[in-house]
């Protein structure tokens, strides 16, 4: 079997037994992400800020037979360590541990010149995409520890290298993702098997790209869906990844000689 075939059609229990947190699951990515966990045997828990989202996401997965997903609305901009802290004693209590933690909601923020914009943008774009990945892994690492090689993925951007023109905040919080990605996996490389990476999905037919890029035809872009085989691999315990890395996915049809860092 090919690469490619082993991206699109891996075995149907190769998630059996395992835990994933998904942040942003009610939507784009963390959706077919979940989705697709679900369909392998994985047990979900479903982030996100709308909880009528996440239900309907859990209602998708027990329809494709996969199990009943742990539900967790929250709200990133105004997550603290108390809420933190209670997520993951609920995750506990339902699941005993986590095998994988996939941060992948994200706001765009303001697209503007530096000095255009405003202090509450600036920390409400840093709470979201940088400070909240940080303060759930740290709660998470104990569940982690629980798991077998364990794997947390960050999503970074490819506006974080080099910083772009106008992206603020957005860039900035990205160029940290991929920076606490290296500290992390540098970090834990010496006393687990945990696997820190971040990945660059690239463009996708999302509410975020259309805000960003409000003229583009978003028929020319790859939706969702085409992005889940990449981060299966990345996300299989079988996976060759490394540790550390920010890994680009872009541009499609993908080729597994191309998950380099």
């Amino acid at each position: 079997m090919s690469q490619a075939q082993q991206l699109q059609n891996p075995a149907a229990d190769l998630f059996a037994n395992q835990t994933a947190l998904i942040t942003g699951a009610g939507d784009g990515i963390g959706k077919a992400l979940a989705l697709r966990l679900a369909e392998l045997g994985a047990e979900l828990v479903l982030m996100g800020r709308t909880q009528a989202k996440l239900e309907a996401v859990d209602d998708a997965i027990r329809a494709v037979g996969g199990k009943a997903a742990v539900v967790c609305p929250c709200d990133l901009a105004t997550l603290d360590e108390t809420q933190a802290d209670s997520i993951m004693e609920g995750i506990q209590a339902e699941c005993g541990k986590l095998d994988m933690l996939v941060h992948n909601a994200g706001i765009l923020g303001p697209r503007s010149p530096i000095e255009n914009i405003t202090l509450a943008d600036w920390a409400k774009v840093m709470q979201v995409n940088l400070t909240a990945p940080y303060v759930l892994t740290r709660k998470a690492l104990p569940l982690l520890r629980n798991g077998e090689q364990s794997r947390i993925l960050f999503t970074s951007s490819g506006v974080a290298r080099p910083g772009r023109a106008y992206w603020g905040p957005y860039a900035v919080s990205k160029a940290g993702t991929e920076n606490l990605c290296e500290i992390l996996a540098a970090e834990l490389t010496e006393t687990h098997t945990m696997r820190v990476n971040s990945i660059n999905p690239g463009p996708t037919r999302t509410g975020m790209r259309a805000a960003a890029y409000p003229a583009e035809n978003p028929n020319t872009l790859p939706t969702a869906e085409d992005h889940i085989p990449a981060y299966l691999w990345l996300l299989q315990r079988e996976s060759s990844a490394q540790s550390g890395f920010c890994y680009d996915i872009w541009p499609l049809p993908l080729n597994l000689s191309r998950l380099v860092p």
